[in-house]
């Protein structure tokens, strides 16, 4: 039986967080290969799923629905299978203010370190300045979390910890440092050993076709 769910995403921190859950619930997905370098991510096909060209979007031909925005996807996905996000309110609103805080605190203090201390022509000490301390402030406040808890909505693993293992995995792999934030690390390194975890972070760089 073809699969219901296409994923169409690329090897980066947004693109890991889907294909690890997916991997995670066991689904059944084609992935499409989104070659951003080639610029397949503006192409009028792809824009007319996101038109905001960017990846992840996610296709359920089943439910007839279409989604871009990692943290949508990862709800959606928590919610059309009942696992990956606590039932119970409190707890769930736990995890979703924690998938909110990798949204608005994380991947994008992150996305603008990456740009301006790796790739930007005019490197501005300023501004490098400036995203070393946010994405040091975040990475404090995810550390102090887990000096209490084994993961972010508590005692559960959810989206809320796949969607924050995507950035501190790409941090990890250039080497932004954040070997001193020990509860950190450690969670790093035990949501890193899950092999659908490893099987999600292999996934994109091994997608073929577009």
């Amino acid at each position: 039986m073809n699969p219901m769910i296409t994923l169409y995403t690329d090897s980066s921190p947004n693109g890991f967080k889907i294909t690890i859950a997916l991997e995670e619930l066991g689904l059944t997905y084609h992935l499409r290969h989104v070659n951003i370098d080639q610029g397949e991510n503006r192409s009028p096909a792809f824009l007319r799923l996101n038109p905001h060209g960017r990846i992840p979007v996610l296709v359920d031909a089943n439910s007839g629905i279409t989604l871009f925005e990692s943290a949508a996807i990862l709800l959606y996905l928590a919610d059309v299978t009942g696992r990956l996000l606590p039932v119970e309110p409190g707890k769930r609103w736990e995890a979703i203010q924690w998938l909110m805080f990798h949204a608005a605190s994380v991947g994008p203090v992150m996305g603008q370190r990456v740009h301006f201390e790796l790739f930007a022509a005019d490197k501005n000490p300023q501004t490098i300045s400036r995203y070393r301390r946010l994405m040091d402030e975040a990475f404090t406040t995810l550390d102090n979390r887990l000096a209490e808890y084994p993961y972010l909505a508590g005692d559960e693993y959810s989206i809320a910890d796949i969607a924050q293992f995507g950035w501190t995995h790409i941090a990890q792999v250039i080497d932004f440092d954040f070997s001193a934030y020990k509860h950190l690390s450690a969670w790093y390194q035990r949501i890193g050993a899950r092999p659908a975890v490893q099987r999600g972070i292999a996934l994109p760089a091994r997608a073929t076709g577009a």
